[in-house]
């Protein structure tokens, strides 16, 4: 099994920087890719961006050269930066890890932080 663990939630203005993590823990052997999705109230969850092992990357349109995602896998933790914010970035957001290579990763899921972006 692994655990994800996720951090650097919070609340932000428009045009406001937030940087989550995510620690993976358990049989962090398995896992290639990772990544986050977001899910605002009455909408349903979709991928924010994901990352290989070996770093290949995958964004949603609506974050592309805003958010960033890295990963250092020494830490078995993956990273989102997110820059120039907006309201609608608002929801919570989810850490996911997959044992395939796939580049929306949805084997283990952590508990979600909670990123509001004020208007």
């Amino acid at each position: 099994q692994v655990q994800l663990v996720e951090s650097g939630g919070g609340l932000v203005q428009t045009g406001g920087s937030l940087r989550l993590s995510c620690a993976a823990s358990g049989s962090i052997f398995s896992i290639n890719a990772m990544g986050w999705y977001r899910q605002a109230p009455g909408t349903k969850r979709g991928l924010v961006a994901a990352i290989t092992r070996g770093g290949s990357t995958n964004y949603a349109g609506s974050v592309k050269g805003r958010f960033t995602i890295s990963r250092d896998n020494a830490k078995n933790t993956v990273y989102l930066q997110m820059n120039s914010l907006k309201p609608e970035d608002t929801g919570v957001y989810y850490c996911a890890a997959d044992r395939s290579w796939q580049l929306s990763p949805s084997d283990y899921w952590g508990q979600g932080t909670q990123v509001t972006v004020s208007s």
